[in-house]
């Protein structure tokens, strides 16, 4: 009856569909907010965002900044190997499939001396043998290992998806910075020149006695206030500058590529879009690496499920001895059987790890909902603020507009004597703030429009298509260890985010 049963479930190990898998089918967990609204009918949604959205912008500049940034930020690099991790990870997962324990043995045994009446001698025996034992899968432990390390492996992609969608943002963000301050300091320049012609004709005037030294003073101050501004604005630039190099893995200094396009904000036309849809959610990399997580979460339990019941091994030697006898024979020696082991009075232990991995679950699914509650705050909050940061332009444009106007108007009256010249200082004030909030504004715009696209998940996809890892890398870890081809194997298409054993099962 025990050979019956252990050769049904050799049959069945040998198979690879098992006889039973202990512990819960993953499914995709359900978050029902985000369900009722991709199940609600609703208008035409607009097109997801394109997968290189920076080039949106039309500036290739930026196209050349984001294109290192995702090959060369350090970042990208530790999630690259990370994915080597997983796969050699997985390796060790499928192979518990096989034999476990293959153990090859050989010793030489020398005794006292041997008398004879052919010689005299020391007897030395040798012995070479070879143990195997191999557990079956019968109760699905190892083929819920394996399950574990592939949802693990697929996060990794995820993750390093997600560092991609990141380092794009990051570096489109920070140009959209240095090109902000670029032109905040090209109008402060302008402002105090404008300024300084102001302060020069009324030290003029004051000289020849036709002006107060109040207007001179007030002059000054306005043109020392302004150009007082000019060290903090290139302190910012050159912080901005030296974190877009860490950004680039490059180390502090001048980023020669921008030299090209300066004072140029990047603009892109894109109209207003508040609802976006909600299945940009479910693709964005963060979001799908939380679900692979728990996918690997939820494999864990029934690897601790199967630990309550009895494993079963299939186990055997083969050995041959000698002994340096000159009429000694060589012995051949095997063996073969199974054994059964069950941790009867660890029940307590085993089922308290059971509890262990699902309270793990647990805090994961947790995990999962607030990453997709947290994504679609970003998205909402993206998408907001470029609608009113673009609707702040188009009332500042007004703004400076006037100002410009007013200051025009000042002049020519404080020319004919009709107005004095506080009125021209208000102007030239009035001026500065506003084309000081208008550059902003107009920095903030890009910069909402780059964490609306960073938000939507967009900026992945290139990286499934590239070598994993950089030349360098590779050679160095091909030069310590024997990686066979995992270096160098491709990622999965983008449009296979995630692996058939978490789509509800093995």
């Amino acid at each position: 009856m025990r050979g019956g049963m252990l050769a049904t479930a050799l049959l069945c190990s040998v198979a690879g569909t098992g006889c039973t898998v202990v512990g819960p089918d993953f499914e995709r967990p359900e978050v029902l907010w985000l369900d009722a609204a991709e199940a609600a009918p609703a208008a035409p949604s607009p097109p997801a965002p394109p997968a290189e959205w920076w080039r949106v912008f039309g500036d290739p500049v930026l196209d050349r900044i984001v294109a290192e940034a995702q090959r060369s930020n350090p970042s990208v690099k530790v999630a690259a190997v990370r994915i080597m991790e997983a796969r050699a990870l997985l390796g060790v997962a499928g192979s518990t499939l096989y034999p476990q324990l293959q153990q090859a043995n050989a010793n030489v045994l020398q005794t006292g001396e041997v008398v004879s009446d052919a010689d005299d001698s020391d007897l030395t025996s040798y012995r070479a043998g070879f143990d195997i034992a191999w557990e079956l899968d019968f109760w699905g432990k190892f083929r819920r290992g394996i399950e574990a390390a592939d949802a693990a492996y697929f996060a990794s992609i995820a993750q390093y998806d997600d560092v991609q969608v990141l380092v794009a943002a990051q570096a489109a963000d920070l140009y959209a910075i240095i090109r902000t301050v670029e032109l905040r300091l090209k109008i402060t320049h302008d402002n105090a020149a404008l300024q300084q012609r102001s302060l020069e004709i009324t030290e003029r005037l004051f000289r020849s006695g036709n002006e107060s030294e109040l207007d001179v003073q007030q002059a000054r101050s306005l043109y020392l206030g302004t150009i007082s501004t000019i060290p903090a604005l290139e302190l910012s630039l050159h912080q901005a500058q030296n974190a877009l190099s860490s950004l680039l893995g490059r180390p502090p200094g001048t980023l020669v590529e921008l030299s090209t396009g300066r004072e140029v904000i990047p603009e892109a036309a894109l109209e207003v879009v508040v609802d976006l849809p909600a299945s940009l959610l479910r693709r964005r990399p963060d979001v799908r690496a939380a679900e692979m997580q728990l996918a690997a979460q939820s494999a864990l339990i029934g690897v601790s499920e199967a630990q309550l019941y009895p494993s079963i091994a299939l186990v055997g030697s083969l050995g041959l001895s000698s002994t340096s006898l000159a009429w000694s024979t060589q012995t051949l020696d095997w063996a073969a059987g199974s054994s059964l082991v069950w941790n009867v009075f660890d029940y307590g232990r085993l089922k308290n790890d059971i509890l262990v991995q699902d309270a793990r679950f647990q805090q994961l699914h947790e995990v999962y909902q607030d990453t997709v509650l947290r994504a679609a705050r970003e998205l909402d909050d993206a998408a907001v603020a470029f609608a009113k940061n673009k609707a702040q332009v188009d009332i500042l444009e007004q703004a400076v507009q006037a100002a410009r106007r007013s200051l025009d108007i000042a002049t020519i009256q404080y020319q004919e004597g009709l107005v004095d010249f506080e009125r021209v200082l208000d102007s030239q004030r009035s001026l500065f703030a506003q084309e000081e909030r208008l550059v902003t504004a107009r920095g903030g715009v890009a910069q909402s429009l780059i964490a609306l696209y960073k938000a939507s998940g967009g900026g992945w996809e290139g990286g499934r298509g590239r070598p994993v890892l950089d030349e360098a890398t590779r050679t160095d870890m091909t030069e310590r260890s024997d990686w066979n081809d995992l270096l160098n194997a491709p990622l999965p298409a983008p449009t296979e985010p995630f692996p058939p054993s978490a789509q509800g099962g093995p």
